[in-house]
């Protein structure tokens, strides 16, 4: 039976997949902030709601990769880059606008992906490589 230690900090098999599929979701933010046709929650304030949970997901992602301080400050330093500069593009395109709250959205999502990540919370994808071996 694994120990609660075991199951947050984990040596990962399949490193190389979790990685990829992380950038698959960096470039897909990326695709969707770009997009003429942005997805939009019927809330009011959605897309505030859909910054937040988007760069959550991205730093929850890697930080469930990268496990020590420094790794995650970099990461969240890197995503809230990003979450301004694409922005800022936004704003220098005709069908997407400029939106300061939407750069605090994205690094509150940041900064609870970071609160959430191991060891405070299950590593998720050491999880699902368990789930996978007991399974075969």
């Amino acid at each position: 039976m694994a120990t609660r230690d075991s199951l947050l900090t984990v040596d990962l098999k399949a490193r190389r997949l979790w990685l990829a599929l992380g950038w698959l979701l960096v470039l897909l933010l990326v695709y969707l902030s770009l997009a003429p046709a942005p997805i939009e929650l019927e809330i009011e304030q959605g897309d505030k709601y859909s910054h937040a949970v988007a760069y959550l997901v991205l730093m929850s992602w890697f930080s469930n990769l990268y496990e020590t301080p420094k790794q995650r400050l970099r990461l969240a330093t890197a995503f809230v880059a990003m979450g301004i500069a694409l922005e800022v593009v936004q704003g220098l395109i005709a069908y997407r606008s400029f939106e300061i709250a939407d750069m605090g959205a994205g690094a509150a999502g940041v900064m609870l992906g970071w609160i959430l990540a191991p060891p405070r919370m299950l590593n998720i994808l050491g999880f699902a490589e368990r789930l996978w071996r007991t399974h075969q």
